[in-house]
């Protein structure tokens, strides 16, 4: 075995377990996906697995030292030789080449004479050549820091690579570089991601929920074709538990009516039975009667209880179903258009070496490609009026328009999840029916007082979608801006499942092929 997971538990401090006792094993140069929904621990599974993290209780054992990718490069006050973890050996080979005789040098250096060579390839591969290793770590894009992390795997080529989210803020050329990565190496990979093209690419699937840790042989399409099974078969045990709690009662029904029956016609004889014989064929009746309401109600509870954890099996998030109405805007009509357009950030320097055109018709369905840094943002500025270009115009009709990108800003206000819902409230509706569609997605009356900005990624989708919802203003246009990134596997199927039904126009930046191809794209632009 490459990694072995003992009776592994996490508690945050002061706080409730995160998860306890799980126990599973990653074979050696297999490459595995670990799933679950937003808060279930995957990334925390991760950093303990990586060292990053004590556990409350077991153990984590790894064939080698494990390289770790993280989800959240943040800020990195550190060089990024130092990120790359060879600062001390480039600074002994440094040593060395001018003159330096010390064996602290030659130590620190462990006969690794190519490291820098290995560095300045493993940029170059990653389109990082323009980086130098002493450059500070923050002066990187959020792509570049991603890349900058994804390097170290060829310059240490570890037997172990745990990667968090590794295509996030990727471009497709990016990708594809992981993708390749992912299959050619002969390392034991585990990946916590939501990106299917990615997750399609391992061995086997791992799903961590407050049940533990269950392993499915197979990439992310086999587990999706298992899944589908199981709820299937879930579906139908509710359907079977909920007749059965039928059945029970229609039981319990007949034999109260039967009884009455008897006691009816008991009545009519008890002037031929004597009194202390009347009493105790009341008494045996009552007593019978009793006894089997007793029966039937604990029929009907067990029921019951196995019908509600079933239906707590089943979670929530797959019945949300989000239907917006049909956009206003008839098809066909042009909302807008660009001719000729550039952008100058500096002068005499246009971003794009061409001038562009394009044109948005109503009920388009657009996907802008590009590589990171090709402008796809600035077009998406100049199409909504946000930014006047260098050159060139823009035309636009009169249409109503959302903008969603992957941190879901609209969300990011100092209310609650209540307080933003009623400010969304146009349409005046009763505090009860603004709590109702809370309640519809998923937010029940222990969250209407969570700070937005405590929500996760998933969490502010859905509380975005819900405020659209109460404020009745379906958009003729939906412009999305990698939307998925931020989003768990359950939280990404809401999203596309909502798309894919919407009427309406829909420009998307993502580098995200099978959300694209999920979502019904009708076009394509790709800025170079």
């Amino acid at each position: 075995m490459s990694i072995v997971i003992s009776d592994l538990s996490y508690r945050y401090p002061n706080r409730d377990f995160l998860f306890e006792h799980l126990n599973f094993a990653v074979t050696k140069q297999s490459k595995v996906a670990i799933v679950g929904n937003n808060g279930a621990g995957k990334s925390t599974l991760l950093r303990l697995m990586a060292g990053e993290l004590q556990p409350a209780g077991g153990s984590v054992a790894s064939a080698s030292r494990p390289y770790y990718v993280p989800q959240h490069t943040g800020a990195l006050s550190r060089s990024v030789a130092e990120i790359l973890n060879v600062k001390g050996k480039l600074t002994a080979l440094n040593a060395i080449a001018g003159g330096s005789i010390s064996p602290s040098d030659y130590n620190a250096l462990a006969d690794d004479w190519t490291v820098e060579a290995r560095c300045r390839e493993a940029l170059a591969h990653w389109r990082l050549s323009h980086v130098a290793l002493d450059a500070p770590a923050d002066s990187l894009s959020g792509g570049e820091k991603t890349k900058l992390f994804l390097a170290g795997l060829l310059v240490h080529a570890p037997g172990v690579a745990l990667l968090d989210e590794p295509t996030n803020h990727l471009d497709e050329t990016s990708r594809q570089l992981l993708y390749r990565y992912i299959r050619q190496s002969t390392a034991t990979i585990v990946v916590v991601s939501h990106d299917v093209t990615l997750l399609n690419q391992l061995h086997a699937t791992c799903e961590l929920s407050e049940h533990g840790v269950r392993t499915y042989g197979g990439n992310f399409s086999f587990y999706q074709a298992q899944k589908e099974i199981e709820d299937r078969a879930l579906s139908d045990s509710i359907h079977a538990e909920e007749k059965a709690i039928r059945l029970a009662r229609l039981k319990a029904q007949e034999v109260k009516q039967r009884q009455e029956k008897r006691l009816a016609r008991g009545e009519k004889k008890k002037t031929e039975v004597v009194r202390a014989l009347r009493k105790k064929l009341a008494n045996s009746a009552e007593n019978t009667a009793a006894g089997l309401k007793e029966k039937h109600e604990e029929i009907i509870g067990s029921h019951r209880e196995k019908l509600s954890e079933l239906r707590r099996q089943q979670g929530a998030l797959k019945d949300l179903k989000i239907d917006f109405d049909n956009a206003s805007i008839h098809p066909g009509k042009l909302l807008v258009e660009a001719r000729q357009v550039n952008v100058a950030y500096q002068p005499g320097r246009l971003l794009w070496k061409r001038p562009l055109d394009f044109a948005l018709y109503s009920h388009d369905r657009i996907h802008l490609a590009g590589d990171n840094g090709a402008g796809k943002t600035t077009l998406v500025k100049l199409l909504t009026g946000e930014l006047r270009p260098s050159c060139g115009a823009v035309k636009r009709a009169d249409f109503h328009w959302i903008y969603l990108d992957q941190s879901y800003t609209q969300t990011d206000a100092p209310y609650s999840v209540e307080e933003l819902a009623a400010t969304y409230n146009h349409q005046r509706l009763e505090t009860h029916e603004v709590r109702l569609r809370l309640n519809r997605f998923l937010f029940p009356p222990d969250t209407w007082g969570k700070p937005c900005r405590a929500l996760s990624g998933g969490e502010k989708m859905r509380l975005y979608l819900c405020c659209l919802m109460i404020s009745n203003q379906t958009p003729d246009l939906i412009i999305l801006d990698e939307p998925a990134n931020n989003l768990d596997l359950s939280s990404l199927h809401i999203l596309t499942q909502t798309l894919k039904g919407y009427k309406g126009s829909l420009l998307v930046i993502s580098h995200d092929r099978y959300f694209v191809e999920k979502i019904g794209v009708n076009g394509r632009m790709e800025l170079e």
